[in-house]
């Protein structure tokens, strides 16, 4: 009997305890590395487009497997810059450097190798300038803005810049150099990061303030928390209508991505004025509930809105 409750616990913990394969998962952030790679591959596909030629080649795999090695680093390095910060909270502290199932080390390493290894081939396979960028992007978010995150609540707008910039990257690998359509890529997800940001730090306000993390959220004071967050939430949702429709307006699409995109701008814009009512009551369940919901339709919002502007490439429907 005991020998049976003895084995039962070590399957128990064996079960509970991550597979390698799953702590590299989490190592890299692969929803967030799928996201990045999705809007790379959006900016690629509308680049080669503006070139003529089609999008569905081997320099596609190439710049889409030299983006993700290097995404993959940067958040490897960031987690072991975040180690102890990501063991006081309660949504990172399982993370496998935060839990020690992954050493110092062996994140160090792996970071820096697939940085520079990734940067290195992109460089190679599509042109030095994509390179360039993907490097850059890295050391903005690893040695810029993650520190920035214990220091000043700028950070977040400081980290919209790397965050922004894997469409343009996208482009430069087709095209190999920056445009203005690629400019608009960049300030497209620029504007959307902001509401979907303050949703993610309104939910977890608590743990960010426990590990020291400076975010507007985690203000002392809930309602001046909440009234700033708003305030942010607003102001870039509603800059996200025109942003938006700008690829129209440079003829890298028509008129069925204008439309989309003006439907899909006002449902985010709906969403985030439905956030707005934490002000009401800060604590209150029902305000986690609207950062839930406004968190959902920000990840909804943007592989729908790319997913119009490459139908509608240059205003030609491909259906």
């Amino acid at each position: 009997m005991a020998h049976s409750a003895t084995t039962d616990h070590v399957l128990a913990q064996a079960k509970a305890t991550p597979t390698l394969l799953a702590d590299y998962a989490t190592l890299f952030k692969l929803r967030v590395s799928t996201m990045v790679i999705i809007t790379a591959g959006a900016g690629f596909y509308l680049g080669s487009l503006r070139s003529g030629i089609s999008p569905f080649h081997a320099g596609l795999i190439q710049a889409l497997a030299g983006i993700a090695v290097v995404t993959c680093g940067s958040s490897a390095l960031n987690q072991a810059l975040e180690r102890r910060t990501d063991a006081h909270m309660r949504r990172t502290s399982n993370r496998p450097m935060a839990a020690g199932r992954i050493s110092l080390a062996h994140g160090l390493l792996l970071g820096f190798a697939a940085i520079f290894l990734g940067s290195l081939y992109l460089a190679y396979t599509t042109n030095l300038l994509t390179g360039t960028l993907t490097l850059l992007t890295a050391i903005g978010y690893v040695g810029i803005y993650t520190p920035l995150k214990r220091i000043t609540p700028i950070n977040t707008f400081i980290g919209a810049f790397p965050g922004a910039l894997p469409p343009l990257i996208g482009w430069t690998a087709a095209r190999g150099v920056i445009e203005w359509p690629a400019v608009a890529l960049f300030a497209i997800l620029f504007v959307w990061q902001f509401p979907h940001f303050m949703a993610i730090g309104w939910l977890y306000r608590d743990d960010y303030a426990a590990a020291g993390i400076r975010l507007t959220p985690t203000q002392t004071d809930p309602q001046d928390a909440a009234r700033s967050t708003v305030i942010q939430s607003l102001f870039y949702a509603v800059l996200m209508i025109p942003v938006s429709l700008w690829p129209t307006w440079l003829g890298t699409t028509g008129n069925f991505y204008a439309v989309a995109a003006t439907i899909l701008s006002a449902g985010y814009l709906w969403y985030t004025i439905r956030f707005a009512r934490i002000v009401r009551a800060p604590l209150a369940p029902d305000a986690r509930t609207y950062a839930r919901d406004l968190l959902k339709a920000s990840v909804i919002y943007l592989p729908l809105l790319m997913a119009a502007m490459m139908l509608d490439a240059k205003g030609r429907l491909l259906f």
